[in-house]
């Protein structure tokens, strides 16, 4: 799985220490990053249904159990490729059928920017003054091929699926 330019040494230790500082607090920082991206592109919220249920609000979304089993995914697919950085391959056939469930559920690609961001941005506030703009690129550029990798189940997916 390319990024365009590999990961570097530096720029793979900066995402393995800042991301232990983050990930023991799984949903509590899921929850910032979600609460950014409903803050950001309210019209996401009505992906997030459960037994047929839309919620009335981001609030409400943030704290439903099932929405929280969700956010614990979410932060275990970034686990998985902070695990990986050195063979970011090994996760591709798991991202690309990731990327077509996400389109199945009518997840647009340009969402993805908007997710991104909102990544960015719990890191800033998870991290303060230790999220340098070294480390926002590293991030940045990991994030950037696990998209590359979830958009090809986009483009395999075949019509009418």
């Amino acid at each position: 799985m390319e990024s365009g330019t590999p990961l570097t040494g530096g720029q793979r230790a900066l995402i393995r220490e800042s991301w232990q500082r983050v990930s023991g607090s799984p949903v509590q920082h899921g929850l910032v990053l979600f609460t950014r991206l409903f803050d950001l592109d309210p019209d996401l919220l009505s992906l997030f249904q459960y037994n047929c249920k839309q919620f009335a609000s981001p609030q409400e979304c943030l704290s439903a159990p099932e929405f929280l089993d969700h956010i614990r995914k979410v932060m275990l697919v970034i686990d998985a490729a902070v695990s990986h950085l050195e063979n970011l391959s090994c996760l591709e056939e798991y991202l690309c059928n990731l990327g077509k469930k996400h389109q199945a559920v009518g997840v647009k690609m340009e969402s993805f920017s908007t997710v991104g961001e909102s990544l960015l941005y719990m890191l800033e506030k998870c991290l303060g003054t230790a999220f340098s703009p070294e480390v926002q690129e590293a991030w940045s550029k990991l994030y950037s091929a696990v998209v590359k990798a979830m958009r090809r189940g986009w483009d395999t997916l075949p019509e009418g699926d």
